[in-house]
């Protein structure tokens, strides 16, 4: 009765697993091309798959709990310590990587700002500068200075703006040429700030959700472990008795 209930709990857990990760990539996903890793994306896809795993791996622990059946057991523990390893996984990346988030963004994100914005083939990023400055209210990487040094900026396409027209806080035709405070965001810390803060929630939400369902599917393979040698003993008992 407590591996089965284990493994309902399991399955919820990895259910709400699937949906972490499936929110990390669809929440502002436009963001992922402005960081210089793929290191937020890989730990929301092992949670997607390791959340997958999860909701098939659950029906099958309830069938071999229901029959009994050692090698079904096995079966189901060998999932589980497969899974908990992706999930400790996912788990640790998104740690790693949210100790050095602020020094890849302060690093990386300027340049990435200053020299793609409005370029050709670089439409992804350009889309996504304009949605981080919108949904944050920000201009700039640390403020709205930095675009005096974008190559978009600088050349004539720019139609003599000074910062884009996604910094102003209502966008209307050609309104970043006039950078002044009533008119365009100045936030101070910049995009910089807004960013790391929102990756950061999302890191750990990412890390909690995956090491604390590991930790179940630990609990979950060690039930299953006992469970099996008990019914070894059954069948010895049973054997000896004929």
């Amino acid at each position: 009765y407590a591996l089965s209930l284990l493994s309902v709990l399991l399955w919820v857990g990895g259910a709400a697993v699937l949906g972490v990760g499936v929110w990390t990539l669809v929440e502002k996903s436009d963001y992922l091309s402005l960081l210089a890793s793929s290191t937020f994306a890989v730990s929301a896809y092992i949670l997607i798959l390791a959340g997958g795993l999860v909701v098939v791996t659950g029906f099958l622990g309830c069938c071999a709990v229901i029959r009994e059946q050692r090698s079904c057991l096995s079966t189901y523990f060998f999932f589980l310590l497969l899974i908990f390893l992706i999930e400790l996984v996912a788990g640790v990346l998104a740690y790693v990587y949210y100790q050095r988030l602020s020094d890849e963004l302060k690093e990386h994100l300027n340049q990435t700002m200053t020299e793609n914005y409005a370029q050709p083939g670089k439409e992804t990023i350009t889309s996504a500068v304009d949605r981080l400055q919108q949904d944050f209210k920000c201009c700039g990487s640390n403020n709205s200075q930095d675009w005096t040094l974008s190559v978009y900026i600088r050349s004539e396409r720019s139609g003599g703006r000074v910062v884009p027209d996604s910094c102003c806080k209502t966008i209307t035709a050609d309104c970043g040429r006039r950078d002044h405070p009533s008119n365009i965001y100045k936030v101070e810390g910049g995009c910089i700030t807004k960013l790391e803060q929102f990756l950061a929630d999302h890191l750990l939400v990412i890390g909690a959700v995956g090491i604390g369902v590991a930790c179940l599917q630990l609990a979950g393979a060690l039930l299953t472990a006992c469970f099996i040698y008990l019914l070894y003993k059954e069948e010895e008992e049973d054997f000896g008795a004929l």
